[in-house]
């Protein structure tokens, strides 16, 4: 027999997850609050945190090419970069040639390169990989990303909206023990979903019964969802600005909106989705595409960061799952590889290279870059040197060397 389960022995945490099961497009949870927008717990300061995912599996030799290495050339005979087409940045690397905004960002000192990310026993799966890279934690099971594990260990008062994933679906990486984050696609349309003619009841939050606190709470809580729609609404309708992005902005325009609103957010996840990296077949033109798109959406948001008066409160770390194999295919593209570059880039980054560079004599037996830097580097570097949470270890279980990154 079907049970109706007593609210009055749940905790508030059951009672949250419970009640925003349907809140938003395909069950994702949402929470907002007009006093939460306004302002953010002051113990945890004003730096901002935004993630951007390359999906698919980012060819790194061909968005920063070793043009001084022979090997390069020899191993990707059709389609290597010739160095006289390249956004050179020193005597030995160059970004690919339409990524004019990372070779600027670069030369005024706004970006790290990370070489040689990677992790032990790889998996050339992209769902498998990029659950390791989610919760830092490969081959584990863990059950939590790692964006929701630091903001339950940086803000263990739940301050609403902390964190705010930009996508179709929730990102594992953003999975959290305690917070419940924030998810949409498009401001236009975010709110609550269902049919016509249960409109007036989704939108209708009544009073609870005196004393009852379990149905004031998710009472609370679906006012809170209610207004969710309209201040995202409001931040995207009044946001302006004369910055282009590029053909293809990553979602982060939808950042700024909410950075510009004021909105206490301090962790934000983008993605370019649809593994549009996995480049197998004729990559030259295409990657060259998609990656000076990444390239322009990068630059126009941190212009757009400096319009409004927060470029110093932000930082941008740039990721894939993994990079491709050194020798290109016979179908002038890449298969899935290993190791490649991580990006960090903002005003208080200490621009320049970090890690060693994989060496392109001296690959895996099949024919991969054997990697230099364990990812989570890259990841307790951040948290540590740029949030302030000296304790990374307690994250990933093991203490990871960070970079000294951040001014």
């Amino acid at each position: 027999m079907k049970t109706t389960p007593n609210l009055k022995s749940w905790s508030r945490r059951e009672i949250l997850r419970a009640g925003l099961a349907g809140m938003c497009a395909g069950g994702m949870p949402m929470v907002f609050s007009r006093a939460a927008a306004a302002t953010a717990d002051a113990a945890n300061g004003n730096r901002i945190l935004v993630v951007m995912e390359l999906s698919g599996g980012n060819d790194g030799l061909n968005t920063l090419v070793p043009y001084t290495d022979d090997a390069y050339y020899r191993l990707r005979p059709h389609i290597g970069i010739k160095a006289d087409k390249l956004r050179k940045i020193d005597d030995r690397f160059g970004f690919s040639p339409g990524m004019t905004g990372f070779q600027k960002l670069y030369k005024d000192g706004k970006m790290a390169v990370v070489h040689g990310c990677g992790y032990a026993q790889p998996s050339f799966s992209h769902f498998t990989s990029m659950a390791y890279w989610h919760t830092g934690a490969p081959n584990s099971g863990e059950e939590y990303g790692w964006v929701g594990r630091l903001a339950d260990a940086i803000d263990p008062k739940l301050t609403p909206n902390f964190i705010i994933n930009i996508d179709e679906t929730q990102s594992l990486a953003v999975r959290a023990k305690d917070h419940v984050p924030v998810v949409f696609d498009d401001p236009n349309t975010f709110g609550r979903k269902g049919l016509y003619q249960t409109r007036p009841l989704l939108d209708h939050v009544g009073e609870p019964v005196e004393g009852n606190a379990s149905q004031r709470y998710l009472t609370d809580i679906a006012k809170s969802a209610r207004e969710a729609s309209v201040l995202v609404k409001d931040a995207w309708t009044k946001y302006k600005t004369p910055v282009d992005y590029g053909i293809y902005g990553v979602d982060l325009p939808k950042v700024a909106s909410l950075i510009a609103a004021g909105m206490p957010t301090r962790l934000y996840y983008v993605a370019y989705r649809h593994n549009a990296f996995d480049t197998h077949v004729a990559q030259q033109d295409q990657h060259q595409r998609l990656i000076s798109y990444a390239s322009d959406a990068v630059a126009g948001f941190m212009a757009d960061l400096e319009r409004i008066g927060r470029a110093d409160d932000v930082v941008v770390m740039v990721f894939s799952e993994f990079g491709r194999r050194v020798p290109e295919n016979t179908s002038l593209g890449t298969d899935h590889g290993t190791a490649n570059h991580m990006y960090l880039i903002g005003k208080n980054v200490r621009g320049g290279h970090y890690g060693t560079p994989s060496d392109l004599t001296r690959l895996d037996e099949g024919d991969n870059l054997v990697y230099t830097t364990d990812f989570r580097r890259v990841y307790a570097s951040v948290i540590e040197g740029w949030l302030k949470y000296g304790q990374s270890d307690k994250l990933f279980s093991q203490r990871f060397e960070t970079f000294p990154v951040f001014a």
